[in-house]
């Protein structure tokens, strides 16, 4: 069985730290645990290969000179100009079983690369890209990109979406998209969280404006008036950490918290089970579409999770057996959920251990890429 695993999104470094990152070699493990031989397609490879990754072959593809940062306009164009490298290092690489590609704006050649030779295919949509750049980012040459989006999604075997948002997204071009949440490597997560030590709140993931951990921060300001001994682990980093970092100076919160800034894959496990809470705080005023890989590995180290209230995100607690979960951008009630979990040992406990179990049991990367490779008449 061979795969070609395809990922043109110039800003996905493909064995890179950050959360996209993790999801391409996790499907890349899953992949080869399987007995699958796998080639990786990508612009950007320019990390150190993790060794369990090794026998994938990498090819990678000349793109954009990143350094140059390039004007909005160039830097569309030369992800157009991707199309043509991609199907030839395809017939380069041929032939293969599947074409798997995690879809990136401006990106439609693997996919009609497979079509037109008869080839299953997969277009995994993880979000809205093109609404996701008009909002955060600049979207130049939209026409081309929506067309592009457009052609991918027409030609691809199959498409699967990451939630239920991302699977409106696809209607819009016509495709109906089955929805496939992000999953777990249980590997990673060999041991549950011990809960020993003083209440601790974690944050993991990149300290951008949509994870809010503005709200958490102020949360856990009123958590110390009632539990002075608490304590604040955020993993991970982005552009808000020196914003965030003078607000817990301001408050006199600075020798509470802790950033360790940005991990490695195989040290974030460790840092989680120091953790006595998960939390995923999102804002009320943006669209939701995130099936967030952070629950998820909240659940896998055996914590208890608290979300916020919106895009869903409350029916992944299992109607409060695997946590609770708040209104979005709301300190204090964050604060009376974290001090109901604080002051109750024996649930915090009893939450943790069944949301361990639930997501080893029924959320595996190797679970979702086996129920891929079905779905694609592909025996694994």
């Amino acid at each position: 069985m061979r795969i070609a695993y395809v990922c043109t999104d110039p800003g996905i470094p493909v064995f890179g730290a950050k959360g996209a990152s993790i999801h391409v070699q996790e499907m890349l493990r899953a992949f080869l645990k399987r007995g699958a031989e796998v080639t990786l397609f990508s612009p950007r490879m320019n990390d150190p290969v993790p060794v369990d990754l090794d026998l994938v072959h990498c090819r990678p593809l000349r793109g954009e000179n990143r350094a140059a940062k390039p004007d909005p306009v160039a830097r569309a164009t030369q992800q157009l100009a991707l199309n043509p490298k991609v199907a030839n290092a395809l017939d380069t690489n041929a032939p293969f079983d599947l074409v798997y590609e995690r879809y990136a704006l401006f990106a439609h050649a693997a996919m009609e690369w497979a079509k037109q030779r008869g080839v299953p295919s997969i277009l995994e949509v993880n979000s809205p890209l093109i609404e996701e750049q008009k909002q955060h980012r600049s979207l130049a040459l939209e026409m081309e990109a929506a067309t592009a989006t457009s052609r991918a999604m027409q030609a691809a075997a199959q498409v699967i979406a990451v939630s239920p948002a991302v699977a409106e997204y696809c209607a819009g071009y016509g495709t109906e998209a089955r929805v496939v949440p992000n999953g777990v490597n249980p590997d990673r997560f060999p041991v549950s969280a011990s809960h020993k030590g003083p209440f601790t709140l974690g944050f993991l993931g990149t300290l951008k404006p949509w994870h809010d951990v503005d709200t958490l921060i102020e949360a856990f300001g009123l958590l110390v008036t009632d539990l002075p001994e608490a304590r604040l682990l955020l993993v991970g980093d982005g552009p808000e950490r020196e914003r965030l970092m003078s607000r817990l100076s301001a408050m006199g919160l600075t020798d509470r918290a802790h950033f360790t800034g940005a991990l490695p894959a195989d040290q974030v496990a460790p840092e989680l089970i120091r953790m006595s809470v998960g939390i995923a705080c999102y804002r009320q005023n943006q669209p939701f579409y995130f099936s967030p890989l952070k629950i998820y590995e909240y659940m896998a180290a055996g914590l208890p999770i608290i979300v916020s209230r919106t895009g869903g995100l409350e029916e992944l607690i299992g109607s409060g057996q695997f946590g609770l979960d708040v209104p979005p951008e709301d300190p204090p009630a964050l604060a009376a959920a974290l001090l109901q979990l604080a002051t109750n040992n024996e649930r915090r406990m009893a939450m943790g251990a069944a949301a361990r179990s639930h997501v080893l049991e029924h959320h595996s990367w190797d679970g979702i890429a086996g129920s891929l490779l079905a779905r694609a008449g592909i025996a694994a």
